[in-house]
């Protein structure tokens, strides 16, 4: 069975990413096919494996350092990938990776983190944050993202199988492109991850990259409420207006990985999840290191985290609502068991995942077979 792998783009390091090397680590002569590509971006993770970028690698630096000025043409890239001489096709898809184009007989199975946000449920947040409103420059951009969400429902109907990396993608799968598809969700490390034995340092984590919608602000506002230390784990473009409105008591860190990360989640007195993520994979790994979480009460967040038992959730995204779950938990802190959370963690490990997705591959292209000889 020979199998390509394909992505967005492989250019930062997220929860995507870490998807993708889990599914590289299952076939790892299988080539990696993105939209653009970035060894500095993602610290040097995917340099050993065999990575095809799309036509958009040749752009100027300028480009694709912004990718937002290649939107109109990234649906067109990824449909220039030859994929012919491979037997099953994984995309891992949150934009465009679903759209390749293949071949009747070759199986396509989609991962997918969800339906592309900012086209769909997020798309009036997407041009308020953009500041994209009835102006010239307004109006080119909705009737660019009109096109595109013409292309993604079309797009999505060349997929064999989708799996949703959540309960909450799945129903955003059904609902935007009328398609039926199983739960696994992502892989977490659970198993490098030891569970705290110390009791926990007196301040909160935040381990994301600082972008505007993963809502890090609240975090900061709120902490600086209450006079509480935060340690913000993480870079992002958005850096340097949440260090413009950090207070005395917020650090920030830059970039861990490994063995310094997981001793971030080991010392915390708990991890803040502030915005609505598909899933959240950091979520999990605090809870591997034996923390509570305080997350927002939405997404993938409501399937991972037992409210008190494992953490705690704050209904409003507002600063109010976070500072209030702030002083409940540490009303509360000794109901929050290491090995309570540590348990939990575990239904999320990357063996989980590996053995799933593995037995989702391999049934779907056996009957993707069966069914083309019958054709």
């Amino acid at each position: 069975m020979k199998v390509a792998i394909v992505c967005d783009f492989l250019t930062k390091l997220g929860g995507a990413q870490k998807v993708l090397m889990t599914l590289h680590e299952l076939y790892p002569n299988a080539p990696i096919y993105c939209l653009l590509y970035s060894e500095k971006g993602t610290k040097g993770q995917f340099k050993d494996c065999h990575i095809i970028p799309s036509s958009l690698q040749k752009q100027p630096g300028f480009l694709r350092h912004r990718p937002k000025l290649l939107v109109g043409k990234f649906a067109k890239a990824v449909e220039e990938f030859d994929l012919s001489k491979y037997d099953v096709v994984i995309s891992s898809n949150d934009s465009y990776a679903h759209g390749v184009i293949t071949k009747p007989e070759i199986y396509h199975l989609c991962y997918c983190h969800t339906p592309t946000r900012y086209l769909w449920d997020w798309h009036v947040e997407y041009l308020a944050e953009n500041n994209l409103g009835y102006n010239l420059k307004g109006l080119f951009v909705r009737n660019l993202l009109h096109k595109q969400r013409i292309w993604d429902r079309v797009s999505a109907d060349r997929v064999d199988h989708f799996v949703a990396n959540s309960e909450n993608v799945k129903h955003r799968i059904k609902k935007y492109y009328l398609r039926n598809s199983d739960v696994v969700y992502p892989p977490v490390e659970v198993a490098d991850i030891e569970m705290a034995t110390e009791p926990p340092q007196d301040h909160y984590l935040i381990v994301s990259r600082l972008e505007p919608y993963k809502k890090i602000d609240l975090a900061i506002m709120a902490c600086n409420k209450l006079k509480k230390k935060l340690i913000i784990v993480g870079d992002g473009s958005a850096k340097n207006h949440l260090q413009s409105i950090a207070g005395s008591t917020i650090e920030f860190t830059g970039w861990k990985d490994g063995e310094k990360l997981w001793q971030y989640f080991q010392n915390t007195k708990a991890f803040i999840f502030p915005g609505e993520e598909d899933f959240g994979i950091t979520v999990v790994e605090a809870m591997a290191a034996g923390r509570p979480v305080i997350a927002y009460k939405k997404g993938g967040a409501l399937e991972s985290i037992i409210n008190g038992l494992t953490g705690l959730f704050f209904s409003e995204s507002s600063v109010k609502s976070l500072a209030e779950a702030i002083l409940k938990l540490e009303k509360k802190y000794d109901s929050f068991t290491p090995k309570n959370c540590r348990q939990q963690a575990e239904k999320f490990s990357k063996e989980i995942f590996m053995t799933k997705i593995q037995a989702t591959i391999e049934r779907g292209y056996k009957k993707h077979q069966e069914m083309m000889r019958n054709v």
